[in-house]
């Protein structure tokens, strides 16, 4: 599996956290979520995978929450992990995403996850705004 980001610290005591992203295209445009708390930055919309649930249904219930849009013709095109520290849970994470492509549908224009905003930009701004590197690298392979 490919590994992006910080490099794995011997001692640190990891928790793994399975993740489902989505790169979502409409035209010209990418679908991101803008997270201002705690560390502001533009993110494929997605999240963890709660405990006993696919990646499909958590991806779908992600997409909802954090932009207020329902996707669809989701495929998966790859999975990475990275190692990091999670502030909003206060863990270091292992984490491990599985990245999907699809196209947004349907705006319900309510964010259900707080400190999350919907962003539909041209694919071009998305790319540079995207920070992760893993997020960069997927979105960069299936769009240009």
């Amino acid at each position: 599996m490919r590994r992006f980001g910080e490099p794995f610290v011997n001692g640190k005591k990891y928790q793994i956290r399975p993740g489902a992203y989505a790169i979502l295209v409409a035209n010209d445009k990418i679908l991101l979520t803008h997270q201002n708390h705690p560390i502001p930055e533009f993110q494929l919309p997605g999240g963890g995978i709660d405990a006993g649930e696919n990646p499909l249904p958590a991806l779908y219930r992600e997409i909802l929450e954090e932009t207020g849009w329902s996707a669809t013709g989701l495929r998966k095109i790859g999975t990475y992990k990275r190692f990091t520290y999670m502030p909003d849970y206060s863990i270091w994470a292992e984490k491990r995403c599985h990245i999907y492509l699809g196209r947004p549908v349907m705006n319900k224009k309510i964010c259900l996850e707080q400190h999350h905003a919907a962003v539909l930009v041209p694919i071009k701004v998305g790319l540079s705004l995207l920070t992760n590197a893993g997020d960069q690298f997927f979105a960069k392979s299936v769009l240009r």
